[in-house]
């Protein structure tokens, strides 16, 4: 049973995460995840130390607020101080980040945060904190991350023509009046609360990974969005399934060998690709 909580939590995450790395990827972004991922450390570091609560509303405070932060800083550096974008976001999100290892390690006493904790996550002790909602009983990190799935999907739905316009053609959408930086800030809010939702349990490593892995390898196989979609959960659902029990094989990292088998089947859509001669579309 233990095995089956754990690939539920590692699906959920792979589903939420890919979802929001579709956009990314489409925007020409999927490094911004990375970015986020890890800046957002010192944020949830902080909101800590202010509100003395291991909460989620404190902490997912403090990752938003830091990543809307981060987003800005990348977009004035870049715009203002005439950088490159991958040189202003890759200034920006190492400084936050060692910012916020630096106060782990500092406050690591008072904010009860394991660094490496942080960065591998620990999904082998997910099911053993258990709560029980509506009479089923499951872990209490599968109840928060079915939770953020189903925001996810609601925000993606919900507004689907308006991620549509302003990701394939922004352009277009400022011209009709649609507020495309708007949009853009949304969706680094969304990437920062799903970041720090999911780090307990997978870490950093693996939120990085299904940021951009599963939306790269569902836009070898097409450019529909929605399709993007489908191809990104059943990612999910191989990656976890595979990753956990080759862990178990090996007895390695959980997170890591999730990542691994995505990395896996990036290449095998790849030559799949190569194999039917389409041109590549990254």
């Amino acid at each position: 049973m233990d095995a089956f909580w754990i690939i539920i939590t590692g699906f959920l995450v792979a589903s939420s995460t890919g979802t929001l790395g579709n956009l990314l990827l489409l925007r020409k972004m999927s490094m911004m995840g990375d970015a986020l991922s890890h800046a957002v450390l010192p944020g949830i570091v902080i909101a800590y130390l202010i509100s003395g609560s291991q909460a989620s509303l404190p902490l997912l405070f403090g990752a938003i607020v830091t990543g809307v932060l981060t987003t800005f800083l990348i977009q004035l550096f870049s715009s203002k101080g005439k950088m490159q974008a991958d040189a202003a976001m890759g200034t920006v999100f190492t400084f936050l980040f060692a910012v916020g290892v630096i106060l782990a390690t500092k406050y690591a006493g008072q904010a009860d945060i394991d660094a490496d904790c942080v960065l591998h996550g620990e999904l082998a002790f997910v099911p053993l904190e258990q709560t029980v909602f509506y009479g089923l009983r499951a872990p209490a990190a599968v109840w928060t991350l079915a939770s953020l799935f189903l925001f996810i999907q609601l925000v993606f739905w919900l507004g689907y023509k308006g991620w549509v316009l302003t990701s394939f053609n922004p352009e277009y959408a400022e011209s009709v009046g649609i507020r495309t930086t708007l949009w853009h800030y949304a969706l680094m809010a969304a990437t920062s609360v799903v970041t720090v939702v999911s780090f307990e349990s997978v870490g950093a490593i693996l939120v990085i990974a299904f940021l951009v892995v599963p939306a790269a390898t569902a836009y070898l196989l097409t450019k529909d969005l929605r399709l993007m979609l489908v191809f990104v959960v059943f990612q999910g659902l191989l990656s976890a399934v595979g990753g956990y029990y080759i862990s178990d094989l090996l007895d390695a990292s959980i997170s890591g060998s999730m990542a691994v088998v995505s990395f896996v089947l990036f290449v095998i859509s790849f030559l799949l690709q190569k194999k039917r001669g389409l041109k590549s579309p990254l």
